[in-house]
């Protein structure tokens, strides 16, 4: 089908290891700051611009964790990608649309009072009209209706971070936008409070290691024998796709785009007595993680930081189109399961992964007694 026919059809013809975390924690300041800041009008064409380099998930960028109150223009770059992707060990496939060729997209990280300017950018090579909705943002349907860009074409949006939090982004084209979601066309963005992250009290939290954990509900086609269908474009799985979608069950739910992703080889690492901070987002379905053989000390299950974080939770709940954020320290060393506590969906479906944990054992928090052995009278 060509392009222009089958956006004619959906009613889009007229669109288109670890992150390095530098510096501690300021010390404790005036926990209005941030939304003053926010609030106040500014020069653009004076403030300080910064270039970010943005990394594939589920890495995060290097950057500071508290920062002065004179806000930055920071400037992000992404690049749309549709591409077939391996989406198990079984070999079935999916024709994926992505932000900067991953699912999930880049995390961007800012402080609040920051101007977020991105430039998407549309190769030519693809065929379908692409944008950005970030659930940071203010007007235009999060930016959505300010980015719509055909192939071949690239557009700037600026807007300003005026609260603190981890957000969701994602593609939402008129008419699709459930259709591009569920391909994998959402994101992160954390903006951090600039005095950094602090408890229901008010006292500084710091994270050695940041890790973003993007979870999709993925609904793959299958053909009369039961085997799952293989496309060679986005457009010529469409139909087949959404009939799939509108059942409400997905075939897969997957961390980071593929069965499997963060675990083995690709677990997510940490050494005993690391703070790791876990930002874990759900475009379209709700979601419960919880990390097996550890806990959530501080967790934003909502994903805002204006609000005091819960503690010492063990399984947390993020609503379906937001993200939420957690810390940790890790106690043990080992091999931990993080993963989505609908059992069905993360042993079965796939939602679920590894935290490799190095350092040395605490016999006082754990200690096998005594080994498994013939049943002994009591």
């Amino acid at each position: 089908m060509e392009r222009r026919s089958f956006l004619m059809q959906v009613g889009m013809g007229t669109l288109a290891g670890s992150a390095v975390i530098a510096g501690p924690v300021l010390a404790k300041a005036n926990p209005a700051a941030s939304s003053k800041v926010a609030s106040v009008v500014h020069d653009i064409s004076k403030l300080q611009r910064v270039k970010v380099d943005l990394v594939a998930p589920p890495m995060i960028h290097a950057h500071e964790q508290a920062v002065g109150s004179m806000p930055s223009v920071i400037e992000f770059r992404m690049t749309v990608q549709e591409k077939k992707i391996v989406i198990d060990d079984k070999g079935t496939t999916m024709q994926a649309m992505t932000f900067d060729g991953s699912m999930p997209g880049p995390t961007m990280v800012v402080h609040q009072g920051d101007y977020v300017e991105l430039t998407l950018v549309n190769p030519a090579t693809n065929v379908m009209p692409h944008n950005i909705d970030f659930h940071a943002a203010t007007g235009a349907l999060g930016g959505a209706k300010l980015t719509n860009v055909n192939p071949g074409e690239q557009v700037t949006l600026r807007f300003k971070a005026d609260r603190s939090g981890v957000f969701v982004y994602h593609c939402a084209p008129e008419g699709t936008v459930a259709w591009h979601v569920v391909s994998g066309m959402s994101g992160t963005i954390m903006v951090l409070p600039r005095e950094g992250l602090k408890d229901a009290q008010g006292k500084p939290l710091h994270y050695d290691r940041a890790y973003t954990i993007g979870e999709f509900d993925l609904y793959i086609p299958k053909d009369e024998k039961g085997n799952y269908k293989n496309y060679d474009t986005a457009a010529a799985s469409y139909a087949d796709t959404v009939e799939v979608m509108q059942t409400l069950t997905p075939t897969h739910v997957v961390f980071n785009g593929k069965v499997g992703a963060l675990t083995g080889e690709n677990a997510l690492q940490a050494k005993v007595g690391e703070t790791v901070l876990f930002i874990h987002s759900q475009a379209n379905r709700d979601t419960r993680p919880h990390l097996i053989g550890g806990h959530g000390d501080w967790v934003w299950e909502l994903g805002k930081f204006d609000n005091p974080p819960l503690k010492g939770l063990e399984t947390w709940f993020v609503p379906g189109g937001s993200a939420g954020a957690a810390l940790y320290t890790f106690k043990q060393p080992g091999i931990y399961a993080y993963l989505n506590h609908n059992l069905i969906e993360s042993f079965l479906l796939g939602a679920a992964g590894h935290v490799k944990v190095e350092g040395k054992w605490n016999d006082d928090l754990m200690k096998q007694v005594k080994a498994p052995g013939p049943i002994a009278k009591a």
